[in-house]
């Protein structure tokens, strides 16, 4: 039985080994060259106006609250500040 194994083994690989494989051929793909430009088309047509946007809402109006007291007259004294004085520089 060793023996038919073997020559099984032997006879696969010798029969595998006679194939033919086949020749790849690539084809070149043909590049395609642009040609000179055409005419000018016509010119498309102008579109209509769009419709206006509506009237936003109104905003709401501020907080009237109270006013505050008038204050009262000056009298006919005048007040004059004097600036601090400034340090002697060495």
């Amino acid at each position: 039985m060793n023996h038919t194994v073997l020559i099984s083994a032997l006879f696969a690989t010798l029969s595998l080994v006679a194939c033919e494989r086949a020749t790849v051929v690539s084809v070149p793909t043909p590049v395609a060259v642009p040609g000179p430009a055409g005419p000018t088309g016509a010119t498309g047509a102008t579109s209509g106006q769009g419709a206006a946007g509506g009237q936003g809402a109104t905003g709401n109006t501020g907080d009237q609250g109270n006013t505050g007291a008038t204050g009262k007259t000056g009298g006919g004294a005048t007040v004059i500040v004097v600036p601090p004085a400034s340090a002697p520089s060495n």
